[in-house]
């Protein structure tokens, strides 16, 4: 038995998340088609064994992923490339494998991480072809107060407002290591890096931090809204087409 580690990148607008559905055959799943689902469909094909698909992070519906890391046990005796190979050649196009290799056997995706790293892209003028990978936002942003918002989350803290309510995790608590704003023209990125995230974290950071640049609410406001552990008190959720998992740290 074998522990195979790929690194994926894929555009998420056409899929449900990352997560395998109900069911599949023949990579058509109950409720929509997956990543998971697709890439252990090829991998069923290719290796002639049931495949089980462990993702370093369960992205959303239209997330889209840069460096996702995933792995999976077999007996096959392919290698490395030629198990790569075979996946990008079957894959669609909107699933790309940058790398094959083989790894510890004790090596898991998910619970071998040490931390993650997300981007967020916000476009203040509409775009035709970047429409899937960016949140358009119409209004003027204070990138200052926006910026002071992101601060406050660095280190540890309990995120319970920021995260899907009744989520199933032990607890809240994450730490980030990085959290801040950048600017371009008329882009804004935010870039952040944890050692863990809550389901829905980011993009509710973000829905609220965007409220922070409107003038919704203040940059305390913000703050107070961490210790209310209260999603009903943060923001909106960013739309998931904006959201990348830029890479995962082992």
């Amino acid at each position: 038995m074998r522990n195979i580690r790929l690194l994926l990148e894929y555009d998420g607008t056409g899929y449900v998340g990352w997560q395998r559905q109900a069911s599949r055959h023949d990579s058509v799943e109950e409720n929509g088609r997956s990543i998971q689902g697709e890439i252990e469909s090829v991998l069923e094909k290719i290796l002639q064994e049931k495949v089980n698909l462990l993702g370093a992070g369960r992205t959303d519906a239209g997330v889209h992923a840069r460096g996702q890391v995933a792995n999976f046990r077999t007996d096959s005796i392919l290698s490395a490339d030629q198990i790569k190979g075979g996946l990008n050649g079957l894959l669609p196009e909107d699933i790309v494998v940058h790398s094959v290799e083989e790894v510890a056997f004790d090596f898991h995706a998910r619970y071998s991480a040490k931390g993650r790293v997300y981007s967020y892209l916000i476009t203040l003028d509409p775009s035709a072809i970047g429409r899937n990978y960016s949140w358009y936002v119409k209004y003027p942003l204070d990138i200052e107060t926006m910026q002071m918002a992101a601060r406050h989350i660095l280190g540890t803290h309990d995120f319970e407002s920021f995260c899907k309510a009744n989520s199933d995790v032990e607890h809240h608590l994450c730490t980030v290591t990085h959290s801040s704003w950048s600017v371009q023209a008329t882009t804004l990125m935010y870039a952040i890096h944890a050692d863990r995230f809550l389901h829905g974290m980011v993009r509710a950071l973000v829905g609220t931090m965007v409220d922070v640049g409107r003038g919704y609410m203040s940059s305390g406001n913000f703050e107070a809204i961490m210790v209310k552990k209260d999603r009903k008190e943060a923001g909106m959720s960013a739309p998931a087409r904006g959201l990348v998992l830029e890479r995962v740290v082992y």
